[in-house]
C-alpha cells in the first residue's frame, strides 16, 4: 500500500480527529496520524495547532516516527519558537541515544531549527557529538557547526566550536575530514578576514590522505580547499600535483574540474623545463576530452571551462582538435562554443583540417551557426598567416553560393583580412562589388563601403557605387552613414576632379539634414579640413592604419588568472568574477594565481616560436568592460592633449545641460567670431572651388581658435594662492604592537612636488632588538609600490622609535581592490613577517599637470555620458569660493573657470590621476549655506566616491 492515501482526505474537523489520534495509546495509530499531519503540511495546510501533540510523539524508539516528528519540527519551529523549547529535552536525550543514527538525526535537526532562543541549549549536545566515537555522528556534527555559525556566529566562537572543527581536520575518518573542511570553508567565506583554514604542509598532507577515501562530494570540498593553499616552493607544488592527478580519472565531472583547477593553479609554480611539467600537460588532456562525451548540458559547462584553459595554456589541447569538431546533433549552444575553441587552437599544423571543417559548417541550415563559421574562417586567416590565402579562396567560394547571409558575413571578415594584410588580396574586390545589391545588413553594408572607399583608386566606378548608397542616405543606420561619409571623403582626396559634387552632397546631407550629433560633427570636421588645409586632410583621412591584432576577444590576463581559480564554478561558465553576479557579495575574495617560478613568460601558443627566433608578441587584448575597471586603471582615458576630442559617444540631443547656465554661455558670445573665422577661410587648392562650411549651421563649440573674450572669464590668477603642498593627514596606528609581536607601525601618506611618500613611525615595544626590516605591497588599484627599500639604518632597540619616509611610485602591478583605495602591506623583520591593510587618500594620486585646457573641459564634459555623473553634498564648510579654490589647488585640484549664477558661485575644476584618468567637477557654493554641492563626471565612475572623500578631507582640514 503506498502513502498516497494520506493526501486524499479533505474532511472537516480533521484537526480535531488528528489530535485524538496523536494522543492514542496504539503505536501504529500514532504513526498513521503523524503521516497524515506531514501530508497536510506538505500540501500547504496549516497544522501548527497540533505542535504540542506532535512533539509528544518524539519520545519513541521507532526511527521512522522520530524522523517524521523531526521533519514537522523543522517546518514549524520558526513560527512557534516558544513551543519549540519543549523539544529541547528530547534532543539532549537523543544525542546520548545508543543508536548512532538517532544521535546524528538529533544533531542534524538541531542545526536546521533556526530559532535564536534554542541555540544556546544545543551547545552541550553538539559538543558531545563533535567528540562522538561514531564517525557518522561526527561528520553530521561538523556540518551543524557551520549552520549554527550562520544563525549566531558569536556563540560558536565563544563556545570554541571552531577550534574543535580545526581538530577534526586531523580525524582518522576521511568523511569527517571532508565535512570539517566543507564547514570551515563555508564559515571562512562569510568572514574572509578570519584565517580559519590555516593550512600548512602537515594539514595539507592529512587532506591529501583523506582525498583518496572519501565520497565524491567530500573530494570536491577537499580539492577546493587545496586550491586556496599557497605552496612554499615548486617541490611542494609538484608533490601536491602528483597526489591530486589520480582524481582526473574520476567518474564525477565536478571532481575532475576541481582537480583540473588545483593543477592549473600549481602548474604556475613549476618550471617549464621540468620533465614533470610536460607529463602533467599530457595527463590533463584526456579527462577534458572525456567530459565532452557527456550529455549536452555538461558538455557546455566543460567547453566554457576548456575555453579558459585553452586561453591560459593552449599547449594542453593542441593535439586534440578533432574532439571539438561539431556533430550534426549538437545543440546550437554547444556548436558555437566548440567553434570558439577550434579557432583558439588553430595553428599552422592543423589549419587545413580546420578550414575543411569550417567550410562544411558554412553550408549548414542553422543561420547563427553558419554566420559564426564564416566569421571563424576570417579569424583563422588573421591568426595563421600561412593560411590566409586558402581562407580567402574559401570565402570567395562561399560568396559564389549567393546565400544572402553567407555573402554578408564573408564581406565583413574580408574587410578585416584587408586590414591585416594590406596590398595582398585586393584582387578579390571585383567579386565583392558584384554582390553590392544583395547587402541589407548595416554591418555588411558598412564593411563594403569601407572597402570601396579604402581602395577607390583601384575601382573604376567607385563614385557610382558610393552614389548608389547615397540615394537612401537618411534611411541608413548611423554605422553606414558614418562609413559612407568617410568613404566619399577618401574618394574625393584620391580623385578630386571627378567627385566634387558627390562630396558636397554628402557633406550637406551630414551637416544640414541630419540630427545625429556624431554624423554632424564628423561632417563639420571633414568640411573644415577640406576647406582650410587639403594637405592636412590627406594626412588625416588617408593615414596608414595600424594592423589589427589576431585575437581581440581574449579575456584580459588578470581576469583570466582569477577565473582559472574559479574553474568548475558558475564564474567559469559566465566568464565573470563572482563579484559581478553574486548579490550582496560581502565575502567575495579576489583570487589570483601564484607567481610563476623559473621561466617568466606566459603560456606559449600552440605553434611555439621557432628556435632562435623571437617569441611572438602577446596579442593585444581589448578588455571587457567591468574587469578591473576594464583594466581602465592602465588606460589613458583622459582626452587627448591639444584639440577637442571628436565626440564618439552618441550624445542625446536635448539632454539636460549639466553646467547650469548652458555650456555655450560659458564661452560668452564667441560664436560670432567663430563663424567669421571659418567662413573666411581660403578655398581648397587653387581653383578647386570647394565651398567653405555653411556659416548658419555652425555649432558654437567646435573648437575653432577663440578670441580673447574668454580671457577674463577664465582668468584665475586673481585670488588663487600659490602652491602650498598637498594636505597630509595626521599619522594613525596601522599595525598595533599586540598583533606584530611588539612592533607598532603608524603612518600617513603625503605628496610633495610630484612625489608620493609613505611616512612611517616604527616603534619597538618588545623586549628584544629588531633589525633586517623590509616592506612589500600587494597588487592594488593604482599600482602603488615602494620606490626604494625600507631603510632602517641602525637596529631598533626596545622602547625606541624611528621615523622613515618611504618613497612610492605607481608602476607596480594593478588589481582592482575593494574598496578601491585599499592597500595591503607586508613588513618583515628579524622576528617574523606581519601583514596589515590601510586606506590611502586618493588626493596623493592627483598629478601636477591636472589642469585641463578650457576648451577641452567643455568638450570633455559634453562627451562623458550623463549616467557617469555623480552628485555629493559637502556639509559644514564655511569657506568662500576663493579660499576653496586656493585650498584645492594645493592638492592639485585645478579651477578652470568661476562663474556667479543667481548669487551662487560655481567653480569648474579638473584633476588627473596618476594612471591618466581625468575627473571633471562642478562645485556649487552659496554664500549663506555651509553645504556645497559637488558634481563629478569621469569615464571611470568607480572613482567618484573616493574623489568626493578627498574633497571633503582637503576642505575640512
Amino acid at each position: 500500500m503506498t502513502d498516497s492515501k494520506y493526501f486524499t482526505t479533505t474532511k472537516k474537523g480533521e484537526i480535531f480527529e488528528l489530535k485524538a489520534e496523536l494522543n492514542s495509546d496504539k503505536k501504529e495509530k500514532k504513526k498513521e496520524a503523524v503521516k497524515k499531519v506531514i501530508a497536510s503540511m506538505t500540501v500547504g495546510k496549516d497544522v501548527s495547532a497540533l505542535f504540542p501533540d506532535v512533539v509528544n510523539c518524539m519520545q519513541t524508539d521507532n526511527l521512522e516516527l522520530k524522523k517524521l516528528v523531526y521533519l514537522y519540527l523543522m517546518n514549524y519551529a520558526k513560527s512557534q519558537p516558544d513551543m519549540a523549547i519543549m523539544a529541547v529535552n528530547t534532543f539532549v536525550k537523543d544525542c546520548e541515544d545508543p543508536n548512532p543514527l538517532i544521535r546524528a538525526l538529533a544533531v542534524r535537526t538541531m542545526g536546521c531549527i533556526r530559532v535564536d532562543k534554542i541555540t544556546e541549549y544545543l551547545c552541550e549536545p553538539l559538543r558531545k557529538c563533535l567528540k562522538d566515537e561514531d564517525p557518522y555522528v561526527r561528520k553530521t556534527a561538523a556540518v551543524c557547526v557551520a549552520k549554527l555559525h550562520d544563525i549566531n556566529a558569536q556563540l560558536v566562537e565563544d563556545q570554541g566550536f571552531l577550534d574543535t572543527l580545526k581538530d577534526l581536520i586531523s580525524d582518522s575518518n576521511p568523511m569527517v575530514v571532508a565535512n570539517a573542511v566543507a564547514a570551515l570553508s563555508e564559515i571562512a567565506e562569510s568572514h574572509p578576514s578570519s584565517n580559519l583554514l590555516d593550512l600548512n604542509p602537515q594539514s595539507i598532507n592529512k587532506l591529501l590522505t583523506a582525498l583518496n577515501e572519501c565520497t565524491e562530494w567530500g573530494q570536491i570540498f577537499i580539492l577546493d580547499c587545496l586550491a586556496n593553499y599557497m605552496p612554499k616552493d615548486d617541490r611542494e607544488a609538484q608533490s601536491i600535483c602528483e597526489r591530486v592527478t589520480p582524481r582526473l580519472s574520476h567518474a564525477n565531472s565536478a571532481v575532475v574540474l576541481s582537480a583540473v583547477k588545483v593543477l592549473m593553479k600549481f602548474m604556475e609554480m613549476l618550471s617549464k623545463d621540468l620533465d614533470y611539467y610536460g607529463t602533467l600537460l599530457k595527463k590533463l588532456a584526456p579527462p577534458l576530452v572525456t567530459l565532452l562525451s557527456a550529455e549536452p548540458e555538461l558538455q557546455y559547462v566543460a567547453l566554457r571551462n576548456i575555453n579558459l584553459i585553452v586561453q591560459k595554456r593552449p599547449e594542453i589541447l593542441k593535439h586534440e582538435m578533432k574532439v571539438f569538431f561539431v556533430k550534426y546533433n549538437d545543440p546550437i549552444y554547444v556548436k558555437l562554443e566548440k567553434l570558439d575553441i577550434m579557432i583558439r587552437l588553430a595553428s599552422q599544423a592543423n589549419i587545413a583540417q580546420v578550414l575543411a571543417e569550417l567550410k562544411e559548417y558554412a553550408t549548414e541550415v542553422d543561420v547563427d551557426f553558419v554566420r559564426k563559421a564564416v566569421r571563424a574562417i576570417g579569424r583563422c586567416a588573421i591568426k595563421v598567416e600561412q593560411s590566409a590565402e586558402r581562407c580567402v579562396s574559401t570565402l570567395l567560394d562561399l560568396i559564389q553560393t549567393k546565400v544572402n547571409y553567407v555573402v554578408q558575413e564573408a564581406i565583413v571578415v574580408i574587410k578585416d583580412i584587408f586590414r591585416k594584410y594590406p596590398n595582398k588580396y585586393e584582387s578579390v574586390i571585383a567579386t565583392l562589388c558584384e554582390n553590392l545589391d544583395s547587402l541589407d545588413e548595416p554591418e555588411a553594408r558598412a564593411a563594403m563601403i569601407w572597402i570601396v572607399g579604402e581602395y577607390a583608386e583601384r575601382i573604376d566606378n567607385a563614385d557610382e557605387l558610393l552614389e548608389s548608397f547615397l540615394e537612401g542616405f537618411h534611411d541608413e543606420s548611423t554605422q553606414v552613414q558614418l562609413q559612407l561619409l568617410t568613404a566619399i571623403v577618401k574618394l574625393f582626396l584620391k580623385k578630386p576632379t571627378e567627385t566634387q559634387e558627390l562630396v558636397q552632397q554628402v557633406l550637406s546631407l551630414a551637416t544640414q539634414d541630419s540630427d545625429n550629433p556624431d554624423l554632424r560633427d564628423r561632417g563639420y570636421i571633414y568640411w573644415r579640413l577640406l576647406s582650410t588645409d587639403p594637405v592636412a586632410a590627406k594626412e588625416v583621412v588617408l593615414a596608414e592604419k595600424p594592423l589589427i591584432s589576431e585575437e581581440t576577444d581574449l579575456i584580459e590576463p588578470t581576469l583570466l588568472d582569477e577565473l582559472i581559480c574559479y574553474i568548475g564554478t558558475l564564474a567559469s561558465v559566465y566568464h565573470k568574477p563572482p563579484s559581478a553576479f553574486v548579490e550582496g557579495s560581502r565575502g567575495v575574495v579576489h583570487k589570483s594565481l601564484p607567481p610563476r617560478t623559473g621561466s617568466s613568460e606566459s603560456a606559449e601558443s600552440p605553434d611555439a616560436a621557432p628556435s632562435g627566433g623571437q617569441a611572438a608578441e602577446q596579442p593585444a587584448v581589448i578588455p571587457t568592460q567591468g574587469d578591473l575597471l576594464g583594466d581602465l586603471l592602465n588606460l589613458d582615458l583622459g582626452p587627448p592633449v591639444g584639440g577637442p576630442p571628436i565626440a564618439t559617444s552618441s550624445v542625446q540631443m536635448g539632454a539636460v545641460d549639466l553646467l547650469g547656465g548652458g555650456l555655450d554661455s560659458l564661452m560668452g558670445d564667441e560664436s560670432e567670431g567663430l563663424r567669421s573665422d571659418v567662413g573666411g577661410s581660403p578655398a581648397m587648392g587653387s581653383g578647386s572651388g570647394f565651398a567653405p562650411a555653411p556659416s548658419t549651421a555652425m555649432p558654437a563649440n567646435l573648437g575653432a581658435p577663440l578670441g580673447s573674450g574668454l580671457g577674463d572669464l577664465f582668468d584665475l590668477t586673481s585670488g588663487v594662492g600659490t602652491l602650498s603642498g598637498s594636505y597630509v593627514a595626521p599619522k594613525t596606528v596601522w599595525l598595533p604592537a599586540m598583533k606584530a609581536k611588539g612592533l607598532e607601525i603608524s603612518g600617513t601618506f603625503s605628496r610633495q612636488v610630484g612625489s608620493i611618500s609613505m611616512d612611517l613611525v616604527l616603534t619597538n615595544k618588545a623586549l628584544q632588538v629588531m633589525s633586517d626590516f623590509a616592506i612589500q605591497f600587494n597588487r592594488n588599484s593604482f599600482g602603488l609600490a615602494p620606490a626604494a627599500p625600507l631603510q632602517v639604518h641602525a637596529p631598533l632597540a626596545p622602547n625606541q622609535s624611528v621615523e622613515i619616509s618611504l618613497p612610492l611610485n605607481t608602476v607596480g602591478s594593478v588589481m582592482k581592490m575593494d574598496p578601491l583605495n585599499n592597500l595591503q602591506v607586508a613588513v618583515k623583520n628579524n622576528i617574523d613577517v606581519f601583514y596589515f591593510s590601510t586606506l590611502y587618500p586618493l588626493h596623493i594620486l592627483f598629478v601636477e599637470d591636472g589642469k585641463m585646457e578650457r576648451q577641452m573641459f567643455l568638450a570633455t564634459w559634453k562627451d562623458i555620458p550623463n549616467e557617469n555623473e555623480a552628485q555629493f553634498q559637502i556639509k559644514d564648510c564655511s569657506l568662500n569660493a576663493d579660499a576653496v579654490s586656493s585650498k584645492l589647488q594645493g592638492s592639485n585640484i585645478f579651477t578652470i573657470a568661476k562663474r556667479n549664477v543667481e548669487g551662487q558661485d560655481m567653480l569648474y575644476q579638473s584633476l588627473k590621476l596618476t594612471n591618466g584618468i581625468w575627473v571633471l567637477a562642478e562645485l556649487r557654493i552659496q554664500p549663506s549655506n555651509p553645504s556645497f554641492t559637488l558634481s563629478l563626471k569621469c569615464r571611470a565612475p568607480e572613482v567618484s566616491q573616493y574623489i568626493y572623500q578627498a574633497y571633503e578631507t582637503i576642505l575640512k582640514n
